[in-house]
Parts: structure tokens; C-alpha cells; sequence
């Protein structure tokens, strides 16, 4: 027979998070994954009633009475659970009532990090469908516009007077030159969308090398006008990373924030916060990072619209009534690149993206 301390250790090693409640709904008993799922320690939580330490609904709290009253176990999947602290989780639990000794047992799992996962793969996926597309369109496009572009030269050739070297009539060299010149800019926009072709050149990086270019590029853009706060991890290790093109990802990001500031409420009242943590154990799409280093980009202009929200790495999508639509999408395509994963949540006065790179690689 295992007595209360094997018991309990026994407990303390689950990863699931176990919580017993007595007839008033207070906490009896956590163990050591639950403390860690609801924050508080069991000196804390121990005889606090459970709305005190989380909160759900009310209709919860009717649930769980009517579990303790009739004996009848149930499972709730997906439910919110809102911390003390005032922190979200998404939550699976299993209620067993036990009725004998006028208790509830809950076994919960959180599902935060499996849902983020499943978010993160999906907007992998797509991004990646997004840019086998983009592909096939700039093959089928490229290809009539360099015809385009060579009927127009030719034909601009036959309209010279070889042996007078001028034009009969001006206006229609005028017309082949705009042909030429459009199928130029449109080649280049292709160009554009399907980003940076060259392969990446991997070396060690200081990543506030990068971050202090952006800075310095964004500070010289608006003339001083910007207020940019730094808040860097100085312990950081230097990461694998394409120099060159980690700027531009990087910049393409801090210009949106300082061009949607300035259009807004002005650069004077604007503010673009950098910052730099070590995050550990973190899952880029189906892979494990034992290290990661995270930039985080915050800005307080308008946000983004919530329309646009779930689509902004796609090409041509812009909240900006001059915005091509490409900055961020080129921006994910280098830090897909890079193995790494961009994030954005924003909200009316803070956008915040975070860049995601592994400080190891494979």
C-alpha cells in the first residue's frame, strides 16, 4: 500500500494538472502541474474557493454542483479558464465526482500549446501553398511580358529611319517605349513578390547588429522624428542568420509600423518599441527548438484591421491605401527561410509582431 507521501509524489509527477474541490467548491488539493497551469502555489490555492483562482462561467459553477449532487461524471472540452492574474488558457477537464467522500476530482490538460501549433502549421501551410502560387503566376507571367518586351524593342527598331536615325513619327516610339517601360515594371513586381531568389549565406549573426541597423535606417527615414525604445537581452548568443537579408525582413516590419504611425497619429506621437528575450523548449511548426531568439517589433499606431488581420503575409494585402502589399510578405519568406516563424497580434494603439529564429540548427 502506498501511504499520503508516495501518494503524493506519485501526483506531483503527472503532467496533467490535478485539482480536488470539496462541497463549497474550494480547492482541497493541487498538484505540482496544476500550480503551474493556474500560477498559484498550493500554500495560496488550498482552501480558496476555485473562482478565486480561476474563473469560467457561471453555468460552470452549476455544472460542477450539479456533478457533486448527482454522482454523474462529465468532460468539457475547449473551456477558457481566466487566471487570478488575469492571464487566459484554453482548457480540456474531466470532472469525476466522488461522492463518498463529498469531493470533486478535476483532471486538466491545457491545450494552449497544442492549439498553437496547430495555428502555427496551418499558417505555415499556407504561406507555403500562398508562395507555390505566387511561383506558377510569375512563370506565367514572365514568360508573355519578356514577348511583350521584345515585340516592342523590335518593333521600335522598324520604326527608326536606319539611315536617317530619327523617328517618321515621334509619337509612336513614344508608344513602344511606355510598352517596354510597363513590361519592365511589371517583370519587377513580380519580381518583388516572389522575393529573394539567392540562396541564404549562413553565418553568426549578432542579432542587435540587426536590430540597431533597423533602428538606425528607420531613425534616418523620419528624421529623428520617431521615438525608438530599445529593451535588449544582452546574453543572447550570436544566431545563424543571412546578415543582409535578416535587415530587410526585419526592416520591412519597422517601416509598416513607422509609415502606419505617421499616417495615424504622427511620427511626434508615435513610438516603436525593439525588443530581444532567449525563449526556450518553443515549436516552430511541427519542430522543437531548444533555444529560440525572439525579436519583438511593438508600435502604438492604429492596428491592423481586423479584416485583414489572418491575411497580412499574403502578397497584396495592405491596410494602407498605399501600400503594395508585399513588405511582409517578403519579410516571412526570409524568415521561413531561416526555419523561423513571424507572429502578429494587434489591437487599436499596439500591433506587435514577433520574430521567431532558432539559435541552434540542425
Amino acid at each position: 500500500m502506498l501511504n499520503d507521501r508516495q501518494l503524493r509524489l506519485l501526483l506531483d509527477n503527472l503532467t496533467s494538472a490535478v485539482l480536488v474541490l470539496d462541497e463549497n467548491l474550494s480547492i482541497c488539493y493541487l498538484n505540482s502541474a496544476a500550480e503551474d497551469l493556474v500560477a498559484a502555489s498550493s500554500a495560496r490555492a488550498v482552501g480558496q474557493p476555485l473562482a478565486d483562482v480561476v474563473r469560467e462561467s457561471l453555468s460552470a459553477d452549476q455544472a460542477l454542483r450539479s456533478a457533486l449532487a448527482t454522482g454523474q461524471k462529465y468532460t468539457m472540452r475547449r473551456a477558457l479558464w481566466i487566471l487570478h492574474n488575469l492571464e487566459e488558457c484554453t482548457v480540456d477537464y474531466s470532472v469525476t465526482p466522488l461522492s463518498e467522500l463529498g469531493l470533486l476530482l478535476l483532471e486538466v490538460q491545457s491545450m494552449d500549446r497544442l492549439l498553437r501549433i496547430a495555428r502555427e502549421d496551418a499558417l505555415l501551410s499556407a504561406q507555403e501553398t500562398t508562395r507555390n502560387l505566387v511561383r506558377g503566376m510569375a512563370h506565367e507571367v514572365k514568360n508573355p511580358l519578356g514577348g511583350i518586351r521584345g515585340a516592342a524593342q523590335l518593333l521600335q527598331r522598324e520604326l527608326k529611319d536606319l539611315e536617317m536615325g530619327v523617328y517618321p513619327d515621334e509619337g509612336l516610339a513614344e508608344y513602344t517605349q511606355i510598352i517596354i517601360e510597363e513590361a519592365d515594371r511589371l517583370r519587377n513586381l513580380v519580381d518583388r513578390m516572389l522575393g529573394p531568389r539567392k540562396p541564404l549565406a549562413l553565418r553568426p549573426v549578432n542579432v542587435h547588429a540587426i536590430t540597431e541597423r533597423v533602428a538606425q535606417l528607420i531613425e534616418a527615414e523620419c528624421d529623428g522624428a520617431l521615438q525608438i525604445q530599445r529593451d535588449y537581452d544582452p546574453s543572447i548568443p550570436d544566431i545563424p542568420a543571412d546578415s543582409e537579408q535578416l535587415i530587410q525582413a526585419v526592416l520591412n516590419i519597422a517601416r509598416n509600423a513607422m509609415q502606419a504611425i505617421d499616417e495615424s497619429i504622427g511620427l511626434a506621437e508615435g513610438s516603436i518599441s525593439v525588443r530581444t528575450r532567449v525563449q526556450r523548449q518553443f515549436t516552430i511548426g511541427r519542430r522543437q527548438c531548444p533555444l529560440v531568439c525572439r525579436i519583438d517589433i511593438v508600435d502604438n499606431g492604429p492596428g491592423i484591421p481586423e479584416d485583414i488581420r489572418e491575411r497580412i503575409f499574403y502578397p497584396m494585402i495592405s491596410g494602407r491605401a498605399e501600400g503594395s502589399g508585399l513588405g511582409l510578405s517578403i519579410s516571412q519568406h526570409i524568415i521561413n527561410q531561416h526555419r523561423g516563424l513571424i507572429k502578429c497580434e494587434s489591437r487599436p494603439g499596439q500591433t506587435e509582431f514577433q520574430i521567431y529564429l532558432p539559435l541552434l540548427t540542425d
